[in-house]
């Protein structure tokens, strides 16, 4: 009797996968239920199985009533192991709970998960599947995403070598800037002292404080072009600093809130908070008409989180795609990190960057 039912069931796989059938019927609990195989016609299985993509029909436990033989290739298994059984075999845990939380969410809508498909041979392969929920079945199609990754890691050490590039570019300004401009006016300074006979006292003094405002400057933008502060006392420390000369600067007040970081950060997490500090200021400066700037600085387990909030008119966050918005993105992926802006035509305007710490960091 079992071989039997064995015989018959090997029957129908074989049935189901050459298209000779348009629906089965399973036998449930409840009572049998039927199955429809939509497309079932030649000229549909044709086109599904020319496709690059995997597409599959499942029961709604999971259970692969069609696989193309894309999808038997991206798990590496032979097609007819493939139809028949469960696809929660290909996923890990955490995916499978994800995937049957999303299907109670796509019963009404279409929707998309990114996973990673566990192949026969143990390699493991990143996807996109889109699903599409019957009343009876499941339909989805599976994107191998191994090239968008390779593409995003691409732009990813693009990008890194841009910003130390840029980096190395204003390390050398800063560098002209101290070495040359600084010292030259500063012998203009002497110069003027040594007038003080010649022009009246009112004169000199004037000509005096004007160097020494433009001296000051000039050592403003070179600490900024390469905060050499960063290096010899830490990131609390310049942001401390680049706030209160942002306060005096604008007359706009700034609260600056930190918990002590357990120790210093990497280099390139304290450069690129610095940097993300820096473009959210000079957007207050240039845009929000703020009138007080508050600032969280703390580490949380895993993760550094930097928060910038302000008072001021707001934007339009959506809509915005100028260089220093993307600047500050970048950034944050620089580093593995996730910047997130929240503003409103309402007023205010939030900047958080949240950054994964290294191990042992």
């Amino acid at each position: 009797m079992l071989r039997t039912r064995l015989a018959e069931a090997e029957e129908t796989l074989r049935a189901i996968r050459s298209g000779q059938v348009d629906a089965v019927v399973v036998a449930k609990k409840r009572g049998a239920r039927v199955f429809t195989l939509e497309g079932a016609d030649h000229a549909y299985r044709v086109l599904i199985e020319s496709i690059n993509e995997g597409a599959l029909t499942l029961t709604m436990d999971m259970t692969i009533l069609y696989a193309n033989q894309r999808f038997a290739q991206m798990v590496s298994c032979p097609l007819e192991r493939v139809v028949g059984g469960s696809l929660l075999r290909f996923l890990s845990p955490e995916d499978r709970r994800a995937l049957r939380s999303l299907m109670r969410k796509a019963r009404s809508t279409g929707s998309t998960i990114q996973a990673l498909l566990i192949a026969g041979d143990g390699s493991r392969l990143p996807v996109q599947v889109s699903i599409g929920c019957s009343r009876q079945t499941i339909s989805m199609v599976v994107t191998d995403l191994t090239e968008v990754r390779k593409s995003e890691a691409m732009l990813r050490e693009l990008s890194r070598r841009v910003v130390n590039a840029q980096e190395s570019e204003r390390g050398r300004v800063a560098g002209e800037l101290h070495d040359h401009i600084t010292q030259r006016l500063c012998a203009v300074g002497f110069r003027c002292q040594a007038l003080t006979d010649t022009l009246s006292k009112r004169e000199a003094m004037n000509v005096r404080r004007m160097v020494g405002e433009v001296a000051e400057e000039v050592e403003r933008i070179s600490r900024n072009l390469r905060p050499s502060v960063l290096e010899e006392l830490g990131l609390v420390a310049v942001l401390r600093t680049t706030g209160a000369e942002f306060a005096e600067r604008t007359r706009c007040s700034l609260q600056f809130a930190y918990v002590a970081l357990p120790a210093r950060l990497s280099n390139g997490i304290e450069l690129s908070l610095y940097r993300i500090f820096q473009e959210a200021l000079r957007n207050v400066e240039r845009h929000a008409r703020a009138r007080h700037v508050s600032v969280r600085l703390r580490q949380q387990g895993a993760f550094v989180r930097l928060v910038v909030q302000d008072d001021g008119v707001g934007f339009d966050a959506k809509g915005t795609t100028g260089l220093g918005m993307l600047g500050m993105h970048e950034r944050a992926g620089y580093v593995d990190g996730v910047l997130t802006v929240k503003s409103t035509g309402r007023g205010g305007t939030e900047v958080n960057v949240r950054i994964p710490v290294p191990a042992g960091v």
